[in-house]
């Protein structure tokens, strides 16, 4: 039997159709819960004496919470108390002070997330109409991208040094 060439045109696509969408994805697979936001507590150990067990601080650190980027340092050789409670280390401590110096509202992830979702909804009215399988996340964040290109262009017009420029893809 021989197969014409628009059969496996045909078949090509419809097997191409069936790749995942990986990383790039922007919907999520279900409403349901995150194991990658839940921590372990570290073990339980007795202290040496009962008498130095340090005072209660109400709504404070525990000895049993995690911190994973000093644990990290700590386990990589660094040094653990070069990080803050908060994660930002205290060399970092002057640019977190200097960007929230006019105040960090307090719900700026959930902010962020809906303002996200808004966008990818406005931006996706249409784009469900797809004769072929298309980038989501760079069709919908194209606007935002930062062109390496033109602005090492800008620097090099305006005198500043550059040391390296990316290669252009083709």
């Amino acid at each position: 039997m021989r197969l014409s060439p628009g059969i496996i045109i045909v078949a090509a696509l419809a097997l191409a159709g069936c790749s995942g969408g990986g990383l790039r994805e922007l919907s999520r697979a279900s409403a349901g819960p995150d194991e990658f936001l839940i921590l372990p507590n570290k073990p339980l150990t007795p202290p040496p004496d009962s008498n130095s067990l340090p005072t209660p601080t109400p709504g404070g650190a525990n000895l049993v919470d995690q911190y994973p980027i000093a644990d990290a340092a700590a386990a990589l050789g660094g040094r653990p108390d070069l990080y803050a409670d908060n994660g930002v280390s205290t060399s970092d401590g002057v640019l977190v002070a200097q960007a929230s110096r006019y105040g960090v509202p307090a719900n700026t992830r959930v902010t962020l997330a809906e303002e996200d979702a808004q966008f990818r909804k406005r931006k996706a009215i249409l784009s469900k109409f797809r004769l072929f399988k298309v980038d989501r996340y760079e069709q919908s964040y194209s606007s935002q991208t930062i062109d390496p290109f033109h602005q090492a262009g800008r620097f090099q017009n305006a005198g500043i040094r550059i040391p390296t420029v990316p290669p252009k893809k083709n």
